[in-house]
């Protein structure tokens, strides 16, 4: 699926919501189909990347060059990207975790 056909299915989805025929749940479960087609489908100079591991960021999809930039992606989405180091913690942790491409 291409941007554009992605942007005509999200807004099919709003139209059928705007005009009562979708409720909230069903719409935005069209939406996140559409996200989730589109991710999987992405056709771009970048691949596309899930995390697998720690509960915070299992699941996670990310476009990137490389399976590095994509982890380092996957971290800054996570908020792993400001956490501390153990001795003037948040309590926080860097969530363990590897990355495959979808």
């Amino acid at each position: 699926m291409d941007r554009i056909s992605a942007i005509r299915n999200v807004e099919d989805a709003l139209r059928a919501f705007e005009n009562g025929d979708a409720d909230l749940a069903d719409t935005e479960r069209r939406v996140a189909a559409v996200l989730r087609t589109y991710a999987t489908e992405f056709d771009g100079d970048d691949d596309v990347f899930r995390a697998v591991g720690d509960d915070a960021v299992d699941g996670t999809v990310v476009v990137a060059p490389s399976a590095p930039a994509a982890r380092e992606r996957v971290l800054a989405l996570s908020g792993g990207d400001r956490l501390s180091d153990s001795t003037g913690g948040n309590g926080d942790s860097v969530p363990e975790f590897d990355v495959e491409r979808v």
